[in-house]
């Protein structure tokens, strides 16, 4: 019989609907998640949606024992890791936290899969280790140059996976670079569960919209881009995760070391993030535009052709489904999961 995907963080956004979409292309999941940013709601939902629940693991990658015994315990085929800390501005403030996470944790896991002789790993990478990129679209070749602590963490696990990888041919890594994960499960019941204040523009907007929060804050209107704000590359979580699954059948076949960015190829702009969500929801976004945010670039997008061309992968849903699955989840759980 197959063997499972372990997935790390699998009751975070981007790995709750990860668990959905392995679940429902076949696979057995094992779900390890110590909920310090996410909640043990988001695994009641997956088994709501997909008939099946995942075996839940509450833990820490940084758990060596704890590992070891999960990885005797169950039958681990590959892993798909995405637990970690992951708020740009919070790693400026609290670096070591997020090293001591993000990094100390991965090489834990590395160490415990090496134990139990484990060769297959998707890690959630992401676009900030561009930092600041000369031009766009953003290609996989390009120069890696992150501006936070967050970004360097990123950048340091990919070296390490490269470097772990070289040690021995039969291992297989896929390094997904994400670009700006937005949307919810369609059925509603699914979607980005911020603690605090958001982080990101969509799920601050959908805040806005069903009246959790006065106003959205717009940082600059003075960039040399068609309306003055920022422009990103906006990718439907759904579309994202479907990356994921097809990245870890790529493994199967192709060991070795594979980096691929994942964004939809196209870039849209807070004003036009804010009309979009408007037209979606029916409801007014009041916005005030303030200063420029330190770090912030003008624009970025993905040359996503290297997924297309080897993964058979590409984004098809449109921004319209984006705003209308991320309201439909705001509108039916205006808290979240609590």
């Amino acid at each position: 019989m197959a063997g499972a995907v372990l997935v790390t963080g699998g009751a975070g956004y981007i790995g709750s609907h990860a668990c959905v979409a392995l679940i429902e292309s076949g696979h057995e999941v094992v779900v390890l998640d110590n909920f310090c940013n996410s909640h043990p709601e988001a695994i009641r939902r997956i088994e709501e949606i997909c008939g099946v629940a995942p075996v839940t693991i509450q833990g820490d990658i940084r758990d060596r024992a704890l590992l070891d015994e999960l990885f005797s315990a169950h039958n681990i085929e590959s892993v798909m890791h995405f637990a970690g800390l992951k708020a740009v501005g919070e790693s400026v403030e609290m670096p070591l936290a997020y090293y001591e996470n993000n990094v100390a944790g991965t090489l834990t896991l590395l160490q415990a899969m090496d134990s139990a002789a484990l060769s297959s790993i998707v890690f959630s990478s992401s676009a900030t280790v561009y930092g600041d990129p000369a031009s766009v679209p953003i290609n996989e070749h390009f120069p890696l140059a992150p501006t936070s602590p967050y970004g360097w963490t990123k950048q340091m696990l990919e070296q390490v996976l490269t470097d772990w990888q070289r040690v021995d041919d039969t291992r297989r890594v896929a390094l997904l670079r994400y670009f700006n994960p937005a949307g919810a499960h369609p059925s509603g019941r699914m979607g980005e569960d911020p603690q605090g204040p958001p982080n990101n523009l969509v799920p601050f907007v959908a805040q806005v919209a069903v009246g959790k929060r006065d106003k959205l804050r717009v940082f600059g209107d003075d960039y040399p881009t068609p309306d003055g704000t920022g422009v990103r590359d906006y990718i439907h979580v759904l579309d994202l995760v479907d990356g994921h699954v097809v990245a870890l059948d790529y493994l199967q076949t192709h060991p070795g070391l594979h980096t691929f960015n994942l964004g939809t190829g196209s870039g849209v702009s807070v004003l036009e993030m804010v009309q979009a969500f408007a037209a979606a929801s029916g409801r007014d976004i009041p916005y005030e535009v303030v200063d420029r945010r330190a770090g912030d670039i003008a624009e970025c997008w993905a040359d996503a052709s290297r997924a297309r061309d080897l993964l058979n992968w590409e984004a098809n849903r449109d921004l319209a489904q984006m705003c209308e699955d991320t309201w439909r989840w705001q509108q039916g759980n205006p808290g979240g999961y609590r």
